[in-house]
């Protein structure tokens, strides 16, 4: 009889929805005193909170489709722009009610 161990496939959590690996990214943003409501962004200053948030999950680093999806989804304004504008090329306007919900939801993650 075969006991199944920690690494055992069908016993890793699987990984998280794109949109809540972005939430958290969102509220990590914030929770390091940056402010995100209202504002645009390029994606490149998010980035940092993305890979943080990834590793959190342990999960791989969403990608710029997929980032950008996922924050579309959550109701960001995303706008992409020439690439020569930046590696990154989007600009991000989170509303403030997202930017709120990302922050109650990092402070609960925090909090637990």
């Amino acid at each position: 009889m075969h006991q199944p161990s920690l690494f055992d496939a069908q016993h890793k959590p699987s990984p998280p929805d794109d949109t809540v690996i972005v939430l958290r990214a969102l509220g990590d943003f914030q929770a390091r005193g940056k402010v995100l409501a209202e504002r645009e962004l390029p994606l490149d200053r998010l980035r940092g909170a993305l890979r943080r948030a990834a590793e959190a999950y342990g999960t791989e680093e969403l990608s710029d489709e997929r980032a950008v999806a996922a924050l579309q989804a959550l109701g960001a304004e995303v706008r992409r722009v020439p690439p020569f504008f930046a590696k990154h090329p989007y600009r991000v306007t989170v509303p403030t009610a997202l930017a709120e919900r990302a922050r109650r939801a990092y402070e609960e993650i925090a909090g637990a």
